[in-house]
């Protein structure tokens, strides 16, 4: 099983240089696991698919919700119970974890939600 598998929640986030807003970070969780990923705002699917990675990539392809057949690249770090990923919703994979505007760039900082723990 990857370190990456478990439930996430964000605890901070930026699009394209904007600060995402606190009600939309208490409503999202994101889910890696073996059968792929699953994004989930106020506990319907808005995001659904599989997954590959490296030690320092991601790649998810959606199979179903907003992002149906796109590929979506990413970088990420993971320690302990915090992952860090910035996605390339254009398709490329970042170079860095920044964000600027019309970049294309969406920064999380997730927690792991601890087994049977609250949403």
């Amino acid at each position: 099983m990857s370190a990456l598998h478990g439930h996430w929640l964000p605890v901070r986030a930026e699009l394209d240089g904007q600060e995402a807003p606190a009600l939309a970070l208490e409503r999202m969780e994101f889910t890696l696991s073996p059968e792929g990923y699953e994004v989930r705002f106020a506990g319907e699917v808005y995001d659904r698919g599989t997954f590959t990675h490296t030690e320092t990539s991601l790649s998810m392809t959606a199979r179903q919700g907003r992002h149906d057949g796109r590929v979506i690249a990413a970088i990420y770090q993971l320690a302990g119970d915090r992952l860090r990923v910035c996605y390339g919703l254009d398709g490329t994979a970042p170079d860095a974890f920044k964000t600027a505007v019309n970049s294309g760039r969406y920064l999380v900082t997730y927690r792991r939600r601890p087994p049977g723990g609250p949403a």
